[in-house]
């Protein structure tokens, strides 16, 4: 059973240069208890506008579960150590979700 639960809990989207970036933040992050995991989705390729040209690349995505009182901390933490002059980190609320889930976020991001 699924509970509305005030996005007690969110998810932060952000993309990252290589593999090996998304894993050592993800890592660094989990490991400061700033996120509770992290997902490495995998290689994409975007096209996008930097500097007044088109450009492309290929790109990693990573999708971090994190308390919403670690929300800060952990984007501010991620854009510290990120190689992109500006990098994508855009958070999303998670309104719904299993209680255990919910706990074990929490509890993961010293929020419990």
């Amino acid at each position: 059973m699924t509970h509305a639960l005030d996005s007690q809990i969110v998810a932060v989207y952000t993309i990252f240069g290589s593999d090996e970036e998304a894993r050592r933040i993800g890592r660094e992050m989990v490991e400061r208890r700033l996120a509770a995991c992290v997902n490495i989705l995998g290689a994409f390729h975007s096209i996008y506008r930097w500097q007044d040209r088109c450009e492309a690349a290929d790109e990693v995505a990573a999708l971090f579960k994190t308390s919403q009182a670690q929300l800060q901390p952990l984007m501010a933490a991620i854009h510290l150590v990120h190689s992109y002059d500006v990098p994508a980190i855009v958070s999303l609320p998670i309104a719904n979700t299993h209680r255990e889930y919910l706990d074990w976020v929490l509890a993961q991001t010293d929020a419990g």
